[in-house]
C-alpha cells in the first residue's frame, strides 16, 4: 500500500486550463458559458498571428483584455494554493505593445506599508499566443502557474521572516 500512495503524490497534476479559464469568465459575469468557449476557443487554437488581435478598432484594449482573461485565473488558482495574510493582494499588470512583446507583471501588495514584491515578468507577444491543441495551452498555463506558486512561496517566507525579526 505505501508504494501507491508514494506514486500517487509523484503524479503530476493535469489541469484543464482551458475549463478553468472558461469557468472564472462565467463566475465573474463576464461571459456567459457559450461565449467564454468561444473566446477562448478562437483566441487560443489557430494560426499565428492571432488575426483578431490585430484587426479591431481598439487594439490595445483588445489585447489587455485577453491578457487579463489569459492570466487572472492563473494568478487566482496560485493565491489558493499558497495562504496569503488577508491584507494582501495581488495585482496583474500589463504594458502592451502592438508590435513586440507586451509585458504582463504579477505584483504582491503585502499590506499597508509593506514593500510590494514582484511576482511575474512575463513578457507576451500577444498575437502569438496561439496553441496547436490544448495539452500545449495546458503546459503553458502550468509552468506560469508553478512560476507563480513559487514566487508565492518564497515571498511568504521573507515576509514570515521579516514579522519574526521585527518582534
Amino acid at each position: 500500500m505505501p508504494k501507491k500512495l508514494t506514486a500517487i503524490r509523484k503524479r503530476l497534476r493535469n489541469r484543464n486550463w482551458i475549463a478553468y479559464l472558461c469557468e472564472s469568465l462565467v463566475a465573474s459575469g463576464t461571459m456567459p458559458t457559450w461565449e467564454a468557449a468561444t473566446y477562448l476557443t478562437e483566441n487560443l487554437f489557430g494560426e499565428k498571428p492571432n488575426p483578431r488581435l490585430l484587426t479591431p478598432a481598439d487594439p490595445h484594449e483588445v489585447t489587455a483584455q485577453l491578457l487579463h482573461r489569459l492570466y487572472q485565473p492563473i494568478v487566482e488558482a496560485a493565491s489558493r494554493e499558497i495562504r496569503l495574510p488577508s491584507a494582501s493582494l495581488l495585482h496583474i499588470f500589463t504594458d502592451i505593445s502592438l508590435t513586440g512583446n507586451s509585458a504582463v507583471l504579477v505584483v504582491l501588495f503585502p499590506g499597508p506599508n509593506k514593500p510590494q514584491h514582484l511576482l511575474m515578468l512575463d513578457a507576451a507577444k500577444a498575437w502569438d499566443l496561439v496553441f496547436p491543441d490544448a495539452e500545449s495551452f495546458n503546459a503553458w498555463a502550468e509552468e506560469r502557474y508553478s512560476q507563480l506558486v513559487n514566487a508565492l512561496r518564497s515571498t511568504m517566507v521573507k515576509l514570515e521572516d521579516d514579522l519574526l525579526t521585527a518582534i
